[in-house]
């Protein structure tokens, strides 16, 4: 049994600690939160455990064996390299710290105590996110061209973090997940403040890989949509993964190919020696079998204590996608 103090019950915090409730081999021993409102609504959903505002008497608690950190982005270093001192395991929210030197940190730290330190990269855990990775792995898509996502809504506005390091940390950890954590050559993003001075409400950000591979993600909190949608496209097939669908996956065999001109042989510089063919064919929407993210991302985090299997969100992911936040080159 995994005896583990949750820190932090705002906005996301409730999800974590419903899922630690019912997930075997957790045993939810303590909720720290500066809130007294926070607090007794922990005790109001759940009697049996015990709450304070204090974070040392979690993490100086010799039975509890591993921190979930669900605090404002800001204080996530500073709590997660307590928590690694005092040889507690850690899941941080994401994202783990707000810059790559803090990440390194906190790498460095659990690998020497030989700590798991995994970052809440929640969609990395969902099916059908794998299951597009599937596609792309088995050369069902062909190469890849581009990547774009959209994750927008008129929705909650944030004083600690801008709309980029709000939505933007889940579009960049899947499409680094899909590209096998590639690194960029290229990064160009711009955001605008409109609600609140210097918090940017709106983001484009533009990312060339390596292969001529190109990403584009918008993410902002002022839109009349609610659009969480990912498209890859590649030179046999696409196939868009939409979160808020009931078809979460669609692919479609659509394209356009180069073909030889007849009697000629095909230069690629030379149009007159090929002709272009457009592939329109079918739609296919599979099933995917649907469990709960953060369920599976907990369980995971369990694993990786009871067990040593590698940690698929380690600090060295989580240090991968800071770093793409905060590159800005011409």
């Amino acid at each position: 049994m995994i005896n583990i103090a949750q820190i932090g019950v705002g906005y996301w915090g409730p999800n974590l600690l419903r899922n630690l409730m019912v997930i075997p081999d957790c045993n939810v021993k303590a909720v720290v939160d500066l809130s007294e409102e926070r607090r007794n609504f922990v005790n109001n959903l759940y009697n049996s455990i015990p709450t304070n505002n204090d974070i040392d008497i979690a993490l100086n608690d010799p039975d509890i064996d591993a921190i979930v950190i669900a605090t404002p982005a800001h204080s996530h270093f500073a709590i997660a390299m307590k928590a690694l001192q005092k040889d507690k395991h850690i899941l941080v929210e994401k994202p783990m710290a707000t810059s790559v030197e803090e990440v390194e940190e906190i790498g460095k730290l659990a690998e020497e105590k030989g700590l798991v330190a995994m970052v809440g990269h929640t969609f990395l855990y969902n099916s059908a996110v794998r299951y597009v990775k599937k596609l792309i792995d088995s050369r069902v898509l062909g190469d890849i061209r581009y990547i774009y996502s959209q994750r927008v809504n008129l929705g909650r506005i944030r004083s600690d973090v801008d709309a980029l390091w709000n939505f933007a940390p889940h579009d960049i950890s899947i499409i680094q997940y899909w590209l096998d954590e590639a690194e960029p050559i290229h990064i160009t993003k711009k955001g605008i403040d409109y609600v609140q001075k210097g918090i940017d409400d709106v983001v484009f950000m533009n990312i060339e890989y390596p292969d001529k591979i190109l990403a584009h993600i918008h993410v902002s909190w002022l839109d009349p949509h609610k659009i969480r949608r990912m498209t890859v496209v590649g030179t046999k097939k696409m196939v868009v993964y939409d979160d808020i669908s009931k078809d979460k996956i669609t692919i479609y065999d659509k394209g356009i190919d180069r073909i030889a001109a007849l009697g000629e042989n095909m230069v690629f510089d030379d149009p007159k020696t090929f002709s272009f063919l457009h592939r329109d064919g079918e739609v296919e929407k599979p099933e995917i079998e649907w469990v709960e993210p953060l369920k599976t991302e907990i369980e995971h985090f369990i694993d990786c204590i009871q067990h040593g299997t590698p940690c698929f969100s380690d600090a060295n992911h989580a240090k991968n996608v800071v770093k793409i936040l905060e590159m800005d080159f011409e």
